[in-house]
């Protein structure tokens, strides 16, 4: 057995175990919840579950449904992005070019995933999420009197509604209601079969919590019609851990690798918040010191949420039936934070490239933008990664193309284009990144420097 095989497929240890346990348990005690369930993936399998409080009777698991509220939107915003990968739309699309919603009059798809559209952030009343869909018989029917509150695109404001229209997009754009055409082209592909726009038993039942006494109330569980890409569907611990292991790495028969990391690229921080922003349609935290994926849900009698670590290749579920009391969206966070102090992962062992290209290998080494040096290094597939000699600066990474340049992919210089240009002879001149230009000494005479250099060279002061 490698250590690979130890680091990532076993279940926690048992330390970590009483530690999980313990943080599952203090949510359920200290929010008065009549059930709390937890869950982690690790490497994009479930490895521990654990519960406090019962359903029925007994206590919950991984096969027991809770409703998971808004985290439906992320469910949605994958089968919009589907429909983007395949041509159908463009994110940059107003939605007015496929749906006929004036309500949302200069609102783009893009703004309607990320919160940035500026709709209101609720439905027309009565409250709709205690109250039958069929209130609001049409898309037309779920704006009150000022459906837009802020110019489109100028903030970020949570919007349900926003995500009651994409949910008609999909379905504009497929010929289906949205919940088939998630089951179809999500749920199924995962092996999701107990997520659903209804509760199938087990499931547990919502409860409010009275605020001054250990007394219950039911909630109602309404369908809610075109607010449900909102927060309908139904869910459980085991189902999300199969959608918590694509959110990692994606799948394609869903969504590439590429897509999933575009999800999560924020698209608008929450109010200014430096530690929570939002992607498209997916949540962004910050939580000791890690930094975090995913969505939180509410509904009447519900709470949940799901979080991912990329670094750590690890997820954190947590569901609750109340209403309120449980801060559930730390107590995920926390389940992963366990896992990763306990059990800190262990470094794949280094290997050498399977070959190399000659000319790529000269490329490597110092490379200097002005006076200021920058290492050049060789990745796999051909990639190159630009960073600061010392200390802090704009460090990318860079995906080769066919064309013979490189595309880059994080940090300052995502998208950008780095090309060699060749000098006499053909070697290698200077590098060209978004017309910055690199050469392989600072401000060298003969260099190919914007402005020129001043022909005495370097002198003393």
């Amino acid at each position: 057995m490698t250590t690979r095989d130890i680091d990532e497929f076993a279940e926690p240890l048992p330390a970590t175990r009483r530690a999980l346990l313990r943080r599952v348990a203090l949510g359920q005690a200290e929010g008065r919840a009549p059930s709390l369930m937890g869950a982690v993936v690790r490497d994009g399998r479930l490895v521990w579950t654990g519960a406090r409080g019962c359903v029925d009777g007994r206590a919950p698991d991984a096969e027991t449904q809770y409703r998971i509220g808004s985290l439906t939107k992320t469910f949605v915003a994958v089968l919009v992005l589907r429909l983007r990968d395949e041509g159908l739309l463009d994110l940059g699309d107003p939605l007015a070019r496929h749906l006929d919603v004036p309500q949302a009059e200069g609102a783009t798809v893009a703004q309607l995933l990320s919160h940035t559209g500026g709709l209101a952030a609720e439905a027309r009343g009565p409250w709709w999420e205690r109250t039958p869909g069929a209130l609001r018989p049409g898309t037309a029917d779920i704006f009150g009197e000022r459906p837009l509150v802020h110019p489109a695109g100028r903030r970020y404001h949570y919007s349900n509604p926003g995500f009651a229209l994409l949910g008609a997009l999909v379905e504009r754009l497929r010929g289906a209601p949205w919940g088939e055409v998630l089951a179809r082209e999500v749920l199924e592909p995962l092996g999701m079969g107990r997520t659903s726009l209804e509760p199938r038993a087990p499931h547990a039942g919502g409860w409010a919590v009275h605020p001054w006494a250990d007394v219950l109330l039911p909630e109602p569980a309404e369908d809610t019609g075109w607010m449900g890409p909102a927060g309908q569907l139904w869910s459980t611990s085991g189902d999300l851990a199969r959608f918590a292991a694509f959110l990692l790495d994606g799948d394609e028969r869903v969504l590439g690798a590429g897509t999933l990391a575009e999800m999560r690229a924020s698209a608008a921080p929450e109010d200014g918040d430096r530690d929570a922003g939002y992607g498209l349609g997916t949540q962004l935290v910050r939580h000791g010191g890690r930094f975090l994926y995913g969505h939180t849900g509410s509904m009447p009698g519900f709470l949940a949420a799901l979080w991912v670590s990329a670094e750590d290749r690890l997820a954190g579920i947590a569901l609750a039936n109340t209403t309120s009391g449980p801060a559930i969206g730390a107590i995920a966070a926390d389940l992963i934070q366990v896992v990763a102090e306990h059990e800190p992962r262990i470094p794949e062992p280094w290997r050498p490239l399977p070959e190399v290209d000659p000319e790529l290998l000269a490329l490597t080494g110092p490379w200097y933008w002005g006076p200021r040096p920058y290492h050049l290094r060789l990745r796999a597939d051909r990639g190159l990664e630009l960073s600061p000699a010392a200390g802090g600066g704009r460090a990318s990474r860079f995906r080769a193309e066919p064309d013979g340049t490189w595309t880059g992919l994080d940090g300052y210089y995502a998208g950008e284009t780095l090309r060699v240009v060749d000098g006499e002879g053909g070697a290698p001149a200077h590098l060209d990144l978004g017309t910055f230009v690199f050469t392989r000494e600072p401000y060298a005479p003969d260099g190919v420097v914007p402005g020129g250099v001043d022909p005495e060279g370097w002198r003393a002061l």
